[in-house]
This record gives structure tokens, sequence and C-alpha cells, in this order.
């Protein structure tokens, strides 16, 4: 499609021409401000304002917060906000495009968008019916990449929220050809009490009653069953399960003796592995939910520690800690127990105990916290090669948890002195803070959360 005659509100002169463009690149809260386009790097996304309307300017807002956050683009901010260009639209059409998806006389101005720095742009369009669609335009190329459309009507609804990051994530893929992760929440503990925080670090929402004791949340594969540990008062623990779509839990029978904790689900979502301290120290055991029977041993510690289990992608083989021989460390085992060795090698003196594996979606890395001068810090080893790398240094960092894009980590920090969840991008380093409610601790993340696993 050539550039058609622009159709613009308030757009200043200078920002018309690349010469007008200064190069800035303050950082808040792990997004870029200001207008940063470099060619050779990111791509440059730019969120098109348009008319305002409450729905309209809500997606708009979860849009460029989505997108600034994967961490694949180079967000464009213009200086007074999305007032000063109207998107993609008509004198007569206010906003809206037909059915097919089409804007009907509408001015798609790829020239100054380019000009801009932008390699694409998202309009949020109102069709005819009052649906929303959420457009993807490929700058460089003239073409629309991705429409995704919005039926939920009610801006402040659950449902409508997770539709638009869903619609994030289907233009980072159109874009990249890589997930995003905006469509996913995270788990986490905060004095005691189980919560859920969407992906962008809005919608905090209790899970469990206040004055009940729970800790080590895990996500069930399907994005709506989770898995905590409910403790007693008299120092046993109980795993119980939870579906979110209806708040129903029930508790895992053969967890009712002893303290049990560390849930965790096998891909498959039949059976999950859990952590058992009793009287021969803390072996891993595992529990067939599909038939509800079968609790079977898998190791056997001889007064050690053996806890925090991980399937693989594959649900072929667990990681686990222990310290068998001394510092905890990370081990992997078959998913029967069989085969069990030390995993994650470590240098002796050096570094310290290591815990809480986390296995990334691909199967490719694990993640864990290490002890590096008396202060736990995130690593993360490749799995073919064995190699690890250390990924932070400020504060004590712990408990990493995986994105469904196998990029990004959550995990508890006390960089800034309290202790909340932060988000790290492991290619660039870029972190940014999820949490922002009293002691925040082991977050777990959720699968990608899709329109019919809506929890």
């Amino acid at each position: 499609m050539k550039p058609l005659l622009p159709f613009l509100l308030l757009v200043p002169l200078g920002l018309c021409h690349p010469a007008g463009l200064a190069a800035q690149d303050p950082v808040e809260q792990g997004v870029r401000v200001g207008i940063t386009y470099t060619p050779g790097m990111r791509p440059g996304m730019l969120v098109l304002g348009g008319p305002q309307r409450e729905r309209l300017d809500s997606v708009r807002a979860i849009l460029r917060r989505d997108l600034g956050f994967s961490d694949r683009f180079e967000m464009i901010y213009l200086p007074g906000g999305d007032s000063l260009i109207l998107g993609v639209t008509s004198p007569d059409s206010g906003g809206r495009h037909d059915d097919a998806g089409q804007v009907p006389d509408a001015f798609v101005n790829y020239s100054l968008y380019a000009a801009l720095g932008a390699d694409f742009a998202v309009s949020v369009l109102e069709e005819f019916d009052s649906t929303l669609s959420v457009n993807l335009y490929d700058v460089r190329g003239e073409a629309v990449r991705s429409s995704v459309r919005i039926d939920e009507m009610d801006p402040r609804a659950a449902e409508f929220r997770m539709a638009v990051h869903r619609a994030s994530d289907v233009a980072v893929r159109a874009a990249t050809g890589e997930p995003g992760f905006a469509a996913s929440k995270i788990l986490f503990i905060s004095n005691g009490r189980l919560y859920s925080v969407h992906s962008d670090g809005a919608k905090t929402t209790a899970l469990s009653q206040s004055g009940v004791d729970a800790f080590s949340p895990a996500w069930g594969p399907e994005g709506h069953t989770l898995a905590y540990t409910q403790l007693d008062g008299n120092g046993w623990g109980s795993i119980v399960l939870m579906d979110v779509e209806d708040g129903v839990r029930r508790v895992i029978g053969p967890t009712q003796e002893y303290l049990n904790y560390s849930p965790e689900f096998s891909p498959d979502g039949r059976t999950f592995a859990f952590s058992r301290s009793w009287n021969e120290g803390t072996d891993l055991f595992s529990y067939n939910l599909a038939q509800d029977c079968c609790l079977q041993r898998l190791t056997v510690g001889r007064l050690s520690d053996n806890l925090s289990p991980a399937f693989s992608p594959d649900g072929r083989r667990i990681a686990f800690e222990s310290n068998r021989v001394g510092l905890a460390q990370i081990y992997v085992m078959s998913a029967d127990g069989t085969d069990q060795e030390l995993f994650a090698p470590y240098d002796y003196g050096v570094t310290g105990d290591s815990h809480s594996p986390s296995w990334s979606p691909d199967g490719l890395n694990l993640a864990f916290h290490r002890t590096v001068a008396a202060s736990p810090q995130i690593f993360v080893m490749d799995v073919r090669s064995r190699s690890v790398r250390q990924l932070t240094s400020a504060g004590r960092n712990e408990d990493p948890t995986w994105a469904p894009d196998g990029r990004h980590l959550a995990f508890k920090s006390t960089r800034t002195g309290g202790v909340q969840v932060w988000v790290m991008d492991i290619e660039t380093g870029r972190i940014r803070q999820l949490t922002r409610i009293g002691q925040t601790r082991m977050p777990s993340w959720s699968t990608h959360i899709t329109a019919s696993n809506q929890p």
C-alpha cells in the first residue's frame, strides 16, 4: 500500500523529520522513555493514538506496557502523548473499520511512522458492532501483519484485560516470530497469603484466606489449576489443589501427614512431585493425580535433604536440590527416581549452596539461585553444555521461575531494600519490579493463558 495523505491532530513540525528526533535513553521500571531507534538494533514500535474513549485508551495503555515489557522493541513515545497523532482512521469513520478487518477510506501514514523511527505500529480500532480490533502494521513493508478482535465490552472485566494481553502476544509473534508472555500470571506469597498478579504487575488478587499460612505455590500446565502448601499450625503441611475458575479446593490425601511442600506438576498434569520432610530427612515423592493414587518415593535421603523438584518440559527428567554430599547442589534424575546425578557444576570454595531449580519452557536452560559471597544470586545453566552464568549481583536474589517465552525470569529480590518479585530479561539484563505488596516471595509463572483456559 502506498502512503496516503496524513490525517493528523496536532503533530509538532519537529516530529515530522528524523532530524528532530533527539535520541534519549532514560529507563523507568524497565521501559525506555523517549524516541530511541537505531538502525540494526531492536525494531521501533509505535502504539498509535486515536479517538479518546475509555476502552480504546485502556487497550492502548496495556498494549504499550506489554510490548515494552517484551524487551523486543524500542518503544517510541511521543512528547505530549497519544493526543499528538491520530493513528489509523478517516475523518468520518470514527476510528471504525469493517468486519473484514479493513479500514475503509483510511489514512495509514506509513511514511510518517517510518520518520518517527517505527518499524511496526499498532492501532486500536472500534468496529461497527462495538467490538475492538488490535492491528499490527509492518511499516517498512506497508502491510497489515496481524489483526485480533476483542469482544469483551467492559474494560474493567478480568477477561477484557487478558484479551488485550493475548493481542499483545499475537503482535509480538507476528513482528518477531518469537512468543510473548503478556497473557500469563505469576503466583506469589506475601505474609503467608497466596496471590496472583498479571505479567505487567496489575490486578493483584488474593487467592487464599487471611490467617491461613500458605507457601510454595505452583501453576498447573493448563493455566487454571494451581497447588500450594497449607500449614496446620502443628508443623505439618498439606498440599492443596485449587481450581481458579470456581475456587474449589481439595487436599491431596497422602499429604495430610508430615510437612509436604514445593509441589510441581508434570507437563501433562497427570502427576505431581513434591518434597516431604519427615523423620528420615526430606525426600521427593510423586503422586498420580489422574488416578488419585499411587504415592511413589523418588529419593532415599537417609537424613539428607532432597527437595524443590522441577520437571523437564518433556516430563522425562526431574531436576532437584540435594545436600547428600554436603552443601546443597542441583541434581537430576529420571521421572521415576532412577539415574540420579549431579547436574549443575560448581566451584568448590568459590560458590556455595544451590537451590530452587526451574527448567525453561524449551528445555534448553535451567535457572536456580546459588550463594556467592554469602548472598544468593540467580544463575542459568545451558543444559547441553552445562556451562553456568551468573545473572544478578545486586541484593539477595532467589527462587527463579520462567515466563512462557523462555526469555524472562521472575524472582524475589532485596535490591531496593524490601523483598519483592522482579522480572529480568536474560538477553539484555533489563530488570523491572513486578510486585509492590508486603514482603513477597516464592513466585511461580503460569503458562500462556488462552481464551479456553482463562482463570
